[in-house]
């Protein structure tokens, strides 16, 4: 509502600006003026309802809740050198009354790819959400701290459970120097 208000004081104000500009005989860019400017800005903007602003967000199953238990939420790989792929699978049982249904399961940057089960989990059931990690790209010499999140959206309360996959990253010191520019 707040945004109508606003809105409408930017358009008569470009109103205004148009016929006190065109009383003068003299033919005006409006888009430059600070009034035009901003109503645009504002007219561009999408309010948070929409459900073009919601679509980046997974939906949540609707109906009713369930529970899920995770066997460990979080797992250390240790070491490992730049270019290897580590893979683990995430045991969790559906520990409610209700069929679980994951909509999503999503990792915090493009090296973490999380495979999840699309058909509903019943309860008491167990399943796995296999997660990959490439290490291409994130190793240091003498090796560099990593740590994944992996977001799953699911019909529980909360709707959404985190998952972490870390370790260290080992550069190989002969391929660094190589790849570093002598002078």
């Amino acid at each position: 509502m707040k945004q109508f208000r606003i809105l409408g004081l930017f358009a008569f104000l470009a109103t205004f600006a148009l016929i006190s500009c065109k009383n003068d005989g003299a033919s005006v860019d409006t888009s430059a003026t600070p009034a035009a400017t901003v109503a645009n800005q504002s007219v561009s903007t999408t309010p948070a309802s929409t459900p073009a602003a919601t679509a980046a967000e997974p939906a949540v199953p609707v109906g009713p809740l369930t529970t899920m238990s995770f066997d460990e939420t979080t797992y250390d790989f240790g070491e490992v050198m730049e270019g290897e792929k580590v893979v683990y699978e995430y045991k969790f049982t559906n520990t409610g009354k209700e069929p679980l249904i994951i909509s999503n399961a999503k990792g915090s940057c493009g090296c973490t790819v999380p495979d999840w089960p699309r058909e509903p989990i019943p309860a008491g059931e167990s399943s796995v959400v296999k997660v990959q990690f490439d290490s291409k790209g994130k190793g240091k010499v003498g090796g560099g701290a990593q740590s994944k999140r992996v977001t799953i959206t699911a019909n529980t309360d909360p709707a959404k459970t985190y998952l972490t996959i870390k370790g260290s990253v080992k550069k190989d010191e002969a391929a660094a120097a190589n790849a570093t520019p002598s002078k």
